[in-house]
């Protein structure tokens, strides 16, 4: 019985370190009424290497992870299936860069309340959890020159 116990209780550690993603200072943009669409944005660390393939809020009808970049002297923003995130080594999910996108809002967003985003987070043997994040919402102008989607 006792090596029964101690074998569930190793596999759910292996489980829990396998699947390890720390995510900090998670926010979304604030915005204006009839506004559509918002980013969410933040830092994550994964402790063995994933990636995040996918995410849903209960606030938006879609969900994508967008990437923005220059191409030419155009800033382009389009849908990506996936963000790797190396080892033990900080992702950075920023205006202008990879975050986030929802779009179809149900409601506008406003400064101080709390967006649920779950991330869809991939490990190394392929199996897929999710990463329950809480996103305070910040003012339309916060952190960035590039302005609403």
């Amino acid at each position: 019985m006792k090596r029964m116990i101690l074998g569930v209780l190793l596999s759910g550690v292996a489980a829990l370190a396998q699947g390890q993603v720390e995510v900090k200072a998670a926010w979304v943009r604030g915005t204006v009424p009839g506004q559509t669409s918002s980013g969410a944005f933040m830092e994550l660390k994964s402790a063995e290497g994933a990636a995040v393939v996918g995410a849903e809020s209960s606030v938006a009808a879609i969900v994508e992870i967008h990437e923005m970049k220059m191409e030419g002297n155009v800033m382009k923003m389009r849908a990506v299936p996936r963000i790797d995130l190396p080892a033990g080594k900080s992702v950075a999910l920023t205006p202008g860069g990879y975050h986030v996108m929802l779009m179809g809002l149900k409601r506008p967003l406003k400064k101080g309340d709390i967006v649920p985003v779950k991330l869809r987070i991939e490990g190394k043997d392929k199996s897929v959890k999710t990463v329950e994040v809480r996103a305070e919402v910040r003012e339309l102008t916060a952190a960035g020159a590039h302005g609403a989607h």
